[in-house]
């Protein structure tokens, strides 16, 4: 039987771990990426159990963690710097199997880049165009015109591929607050733990790096496209300068220009993640807000399962069903969830942000992580149930 092709347009994470996935089940795989080169900048990124058990599907579980920091503890604390709840890391490994990790994404794009051929990997090939010609896909890039067994859309928020298929499909909504993401300078005394602070309307958080960095995030409810009164930093500092430490001193270890800001949007769901032999995967198919942590963790249970799906059958096109029915219900409740803890973080009424506190107050450690099975209990397709399923409970989340 002849070698299954694939063309992979994106090379970000989601689009380089599918490429990871078919390419160690036998598959001759391309992966178009229209930047210069495969990397990330400037930010960390969080790997929760569910994205561990996707990582260690791949064979790369273990790279990934020797590049990372286990994160002892962290939880969320009032705009006076009062806990309003804890998490313990431990806890977490207990009843999940694996902790939180964080690296940057560097980090995280070079494991994924290392584990494909050289020859897999086509940097400076911007996608002009992706159509079905009857016969099947054909992707059009610098290199001239490829006629794939499969085409993956891993091309983010604003997928090309996305419009090119799914032309009716409603695009990426604002979510009604912009972000900032930093990484310090090595700290002589780094937090113990991480924490995200909760204000009105604005949020600070921030969580360990190895090598003693600290990656750091702030969100705050402004109009779209608003632009800061002078750099990122000084605004920076004009929001938050004054918050409970730690702020003050990691804002102060950060480089004036390595804050990178970006509004935030969420993609409305779609009917469908698949086109004929197409299939769209992470962003590209359900960006979401970063409030839960699980985007990136999401497009590597989404490139898995594809792979998984795939290799069960020769059905290209039974198999993209099975994919689209195992990972647009869950995906679609992650993001729902994940768009609720995104609204009661920027809450800014005095009254509701005293009721969010209180509730967070007493709301027990052990309820919050119970809550958050459905998510972090994902166990790869075909894998030993360490952990509970959820693609059947993906509707309580």
């Amino acid at each position: 039987m002849p070698q299954r092709t694939a063309t992979v347009v994106g090379g970000g994470i989601g689009g380089l771990a599918a490429a990871i996935a078919l390419h160690r089940t036998g598959w001759d795989v391309r992966v178009l990426e229209r930047a210069p080169e495969f990397t990330e900048i400037g930010a960390g990124i969080s790997l929760w159990p569910n994205a561990l058990r996707a990582l260690d599907e791949l064979g790369l579980g273990d790279a990934v963690r020797a590049r990372s920091a286990e994160e002892a503890g962290g939880g969320a604390r009032d705009r006076r710097g009062r806990w309003l709840s804890r998490t313990d890391n431990a806890e977490l490994t207990r009843r999940f199997g694996h902790p939180l990790v964080v690296l940057h994404r560097a980090e995280l794009l070079r494991v994924l880049t290392e584990a494909l051929p050289a020859d897999c990997l086509r940097p400076d090939s911007e996608v002009s165009a992706v159509h079905d010609d009857g016969h099947g896909p054909v992707v059009i890039h610098p290199g001239g015109a490829s006629r794939p067994d499969l085409v993956i859309g891993a091309d983010g928020l604003r997928s090309a591929v996305r419009r090119a298929l799914w032309p009716d499909a409603a695009g990426p909504r604002y979510a009604g607050y912009t972000a900032w993401r930093m990484v310090t300078e090595p700290l002589a005394q780094p937090p113990a733990e991480g924490a995200a602070t909760w204000g009105r309307g604005e949020r600070f958080g921030y969580t360990a790096l190895p090598g003693g960095r600290m990656y750091c995030f702030a969100t705050a409810s402004l109009p779209e496209g608003t632009p800061s009164g002078s750099t990122e930093h000084a605004e920076l500092l004009r929001r938050f300068g004054s918050w409970p430490d730690p702020v003050p001193a990691l804002l102060a270890a950060v480089p004036a220009d390595a804050v990178l800001r970006h509004d935030l949007y969420r993609l409305p769901p779609l009917d469908t993640f698949v086109r004929g032999r197409v299939a769209l995967l992470g962003d590209a198919a359900h960006a979401m807000t970063p409030d839960l942590g699980q985007g990136a963790c999401q497009a590597l249970e989404d490139a898995v399962t594809l792979a998984h799906c795939l290799d069960r059958t020769d059905d290209t096109a039974a198999a993209l069903g099975s994919y689209d029915r195992l990972r647009r219900p869950r995906t679609r409740a992650v993001a729902r969830r994940a768009a609720r803890l995104g609204r009661v973080g920027q809450l800014a009424w005095p009254p509701a942000v005293l009721l969010r506190d209180t509730a967070a107050r007493l709301t027990p450690v052990r309820a919050t992580l119970r809550s958050m099975t459905p998510v972090l209990g994902w166990t790869p397709p075909g894998a030993p149930r360490t952990a509970p399923r959820t693609e059947t409970e993906s509707e309580s989340l």
